[in-house]
């Protein structure tokens, strides 16, 4: 099955927006990645599943037809376990191809598609940096969701009080 393992961000600046996600999200950078792919320059980070990709394009190849200075979200990603039948599926489906970010024997290889309306997206059968698939843990899943396993956080004052809010209504 298809999962969804990378998110791309265009931002202004590759090393506060990397320092913002670490501090906010505590995400890891993730080591030994290419800092320079052919389209664009990149900071990866992950929390272990997906794999955060921030971006600045050079120029206009890969940018996928962005305005220059356009800051957001990109374009999202799934890891694909037979490459040839996802793109069948993809396209069967409505997708109209765009192009491949390397070759196919590429450790970073991505095929690139629009869905029906116009939003780019790609597939990838080994995965990106930072996932799974990367770090030798494919197949192995969580078995409760991620709000369990992570330790509770204080709460904003505004979280809290809207939630009594809901307990009042209900009771």
């Amino acid at each position: 099955m298809p999962r969804l393992r990378h998110i791309a961000l265009v931002v202004k600046d590759l090393e506060k927006s990397a320092a913002f996600y670490e501090r906010a999200f505590g995400l890891r950078r993730v080591e030994g990645a290419s800092a320079e792919s052919a389209t664009a320059r990149r900071v990866f980070l992950t929390d272990g599943e997906v794999n955060l990709a921030l971006l600045q394009y050079k120029g206009s190849t890969g940018a996928g037809g962005v305005p220059e200075g356009f800051v957001g979200l990109h374009h999202f990603g799934f890891e694909v376990e037979d490459l040839a039948a996802a793109q069948a599926r993809v396209e069967g489906a409505g997708a109209r191809y765009y192009f491949d970010l390397g070759k196919e024997e590429d450790e970073e290889f991505e095929r690139k598609f629009r869905d029906p309306d116009g939003i780019l997206f790609d597939i990838s059968h080994k995965g990106w940096a930072g996932t799974p698939i990367k770090s030798g843990k494919a197949g192995k899943r969580r078995t409760a969701p991620r709000s369990t396993q992570r330790p509770k956080s204080s709460k904003s004052p505004k979280a809290s009080k809207s939630k009594s809010r809901r307990r009042a209504r209900r009771g």
